[in-house]
């Protein structure tokens, strides 16, 4: 779609304790700008182009941050284009990928440049109820340049997306994000494993044909790669 999105997300996660070897929890907010615009390229084919800002405080404990205060700047801002075709009245796929640039400080941002390739599908199902649909989809995270000192990024993202519509405009959806990881670089803070596998739910309502307002939440079910405690996220899109 076009769209205008406006999302706060709190998330906590591990990160390093003051002593060498343990660990203290890391409060990330995030406000994010997002904007969405297709062109449509014939019947059956688009492309989907998406821009992120997002605006952060954080209270990491670092060499750049010794007293483990909160910090405030702008996060790492990313790009992404996807190529969409729609193959029939149920069936939808598209592959593109996504690229992050370094904007962030040293406490804030990762310090490295990411490319992200996805492919994904939609299957929609109109039986189960109008406006429901199963959209699984796929990415990896791969960094490729940036501070050498800072830890590279390697890991594959999933998310089954099992959408269901509601009566008077109420929507339900498993795992929206793509929160379930499996890392393939260097291990996390608190890393046992290589496995992330949380339970990721939102709900929401269509306040209109245009907007619509959602909150997601987010809890660890297998936490062998830590990529967060405990995530909540308030999104109000705007269509246009």
């Amino acid at each position: 779609m076009r769209l205008f999105q406006l999302m706060s997300e709190y998330k906590t996660a591990p990160g390093n304790g003051a002593v060498k070897g343990t660990t203290r929890e890391v409060t990330t907010d995030t406000a994010k700008l997002r904007f969405d615009y297709k062109i449509n390229l014939a019947p059956e084919w688009e492309v989907a182009l998406r821009a992120d800002l997002p605006l952060r405080a954080k209270d990491p404990l670092n060499s750049s941050n010794p007293s483990g205060d909160y910090a405030y700047g702008v996060g790492d801002v990313d790009v992404q284009a996807a190529l969409i075709r729609q193959i029939n009245s149920r069936w939808a796929a598209g592959f593109g990928a996504r690229l992050y640039a370094p904007t962030g400080d040293d406490v804030i941002g990762s310090g490295k440049w990411q490319i992200m390739p996805i492919v994904g599908a939609r299957y929609d199902l109109p039986e189960l109820s109008k406006g429901s649909y199963f959209e699984p989809l796929l990415r990896y995270d791969q960094s490729f340049a940036g501070d050498p000192s800072k830890k590279s990024i390697s890991n594959l993202q999933f998310a089954p997306s099992l959408n269901m519509g509601l009566p008077d405009r109420w929507f339900f959806t498993l795992y929206p994000s793509n929160d379930i990881r499996w890392n393939f670089g260097p291990p996390a803070t608190g890393q046992t494993g290589r496995l992330f596998l949380p339970f990721d739910a939102r709900i929401g309502r269509k306040l209109s044909n245009n907007m619509a307002l959602s909150l997601e939440v987010g809890v660890p079910i297998i936490k062998e790669y830590p990529v967060y405690d405990f995530k909540t996220q308030v999104r109000l899109n705007i269509n246009y």
